[in-house]
C-alpha cells in the first residue's frame, strides 16, 4: 500500500433536520485497502457511503480524494461534470439491487461497454471484445453477451454489474450491501470472486454490509456504526475477534449465536 492515502475523510456529519444520518465521521483510505462499514439497518452506514460517492452532500466536513497526477481534491469544490466524470472512469458504485445499476433494456455487452464509451472508446470490436473478456472474468458464458439482463438471475445481474464497474480499471469502488437478497450459495460464489478481483486489481474498496462475514471475508479494516457515530474501529480481525464496544460485541455474539 502507497503512503499517501487515496482518500481523506473528516469530520463527514450529514443531518436530515433534527434526524442525524452521519455525524463526525473521519478516516483515512489507502491504495489497495479494502474497507468495511457495519452496523444494523438505520445506523447511518448507507448515508455515510453516499456522502463519501457525492451521491449526497455532506451538511459539514471535507472528503478528499487523491488523483492519477498526484493532485489531492476537495470532492465538493470539483464541478458536477469533474464528480460525474470520476464515477464514470476512477471509481466504480456497486448497488444492493443490480437494476440500480444496470440498464436492464440493453444487452449485457452494452452494459459493460458503454463505461467504456464514456471515456472516449469508438471502436466497436474493441469494445465487444473488451466486454466479452470481462463477462468471462465474472463467471457469465461469452454466448450471453446479447442477452438483456432481465434474463439473468439475481447473481448474474450482480456479477454483471460488478463487470461493468471494473471495465475502465477505477481505483476506487463503492459496495452497498453487494451480497444483499441473494441466497447463500450465490453469496458465497459472488464473495469468492469479489475478493479474487478486488486482489487481482489492487483495488481500494468500501464496502457497506451488516453481514460480519462478508466483512471479514473481504476487508483489512472496519468501522462499527450506531446512531450515525463510529464508536469502534480497526483491523478486521482484531475487531471480531476482540470487540472492545459492548455494542460490538452484541453483534458479533448475535452472529455466533445463530
Amino acid at each position: 500500500m502507497s503512503d499517501a492515502p487515496l482518500l481523506k475523510v473528516r469530520d463527514l456529519s450529514k443531518c436530515y433536520g433534527a434526524r442525524i444520518g452521519c455525524r463526525d465521521v473521519s478516516f483515512d483510505l489507502y491504495p489497495g485497502e479494502v474497507l468495511a462499514i457495519v452496523g444494523e439497518s438505520g445506523s447511518g452506514k448507507t448515508t455515510l457511503l453516499s456522502c463519501i460517492s457525492t451521491r449526497l452532500m455532506p451538511t459539514t466536513g471535507v472528503v478528499e480524494y487523491r488523483m492519477r497526477d498526484g493532485d489531492l481534491r476537495d470532492l465538493a469544490r470539483m464541478s458536477e461534470a469533474e464528480r460525474r466524470f470520476l464515477m464514470r472512469t476512477d471509481w466504480g458504485f456497486v448497488h444492493q439491487n443490480p437494476a440500480d445499476g444496470l440498464r436492464m433494456a440493453v444487452s449485457a455487452g452494452a452494459n459493460v461497454g458503454e463505461r467504456l464509451m464514456a471515456i472516449g472508446n469508438r471502436h466497436y470490436g474493441n469494445i465487444r471484445e473488451a466486454a466479452t473478456g470481462w463477462l468471462e472474468r465474472v463467471e457469465i458464458d461469452r454466448s450471453r453477451i446479447d442477452d438483456q439482463p432481465r434474463a439473468f438471475s439475481g447473481g448474474m445481474r450482480q456479477r454483471l454489474q460488478i463487470a461493468r464497474n471494473l471495465v475502465t480499471s477505477p481505483r476506487l469502488v463503492f459496495m452497498d450491501e453487494p451480497t444483499g437478497g441473494l441466497d447463500v450459495s450465490v453469496q458465497a460464489r459472488l464473495l469468492d470472486l469479489v475478493r479474487g478481483l478486488v486482489n487481482d486489481l489492487g483495488l481500494s474498496a468500501i464496502i457497506v454490509t451488516h453481514d460480519l462475514a462478508v466483512a471479514r471475508l473481504l476487508s483489512h479494516r472496519m468501522m462499527v456504526m450506531k446512531d450515525g457515530r463510529v464508536i469502534e474501529q480497526g483491523l478486521t480481525d482484531r475487531v471480531l475477534d476482540d470487540p472492545r464496544e459492548p455494542y460490538t460485541q452484541l453483534l458479533v455474539s448475535s452472529i455466533l449465536q445463530v
